[in-house]
């Protein structure tokens, strides 16, 4: 299993437009083949900043992935500032022993 996680920082005041271009990108990368998460959010403090968090299946899930969003970029140029994005392997995963009601 493969974990991305980063952030995306743009000006404030385009934040919104920025999420909203990547709309169309978000859905089509869910249904790709090992997508097991896929999202972007804003960030609850920083104007500017978005999150991103994907989990996939294998790396060449992403790989396959990465491919895809190079041909079909998503909608809409907002200038991106600062890229930060991680991968990490994840080795083994088990739900949190926290309240969660169940």
């Amino acid at each position: 299993m493969l974990i991305v996680a980063g952030t995306f920082d743009v000006a404030p005041e385009r934040r919104r437009e920025f999420l909203a271009s990547r709309s169309e990108a978000i859905v089509r990368s869910r249904a790709e083949h090992g997508c097991i998460e896929y999202s972007f959010a804003a960030d609850s403090l920083h104007p500017g900043r978005v999150r991103l968090f994907e989990i996939w299946e294998a790396r060449s899930d992403l790989e396959a992935h990465q491919v895809t969003m190079r041909a079909n970029p998503a909608s809409g140029e907002v200038p991106i500032l600062e890229r930060n994005v991680v991968y990490y392997e994840v080795a083994s995963a088990e739900p949190s022993a926290g309240p969660s009601g169940r």
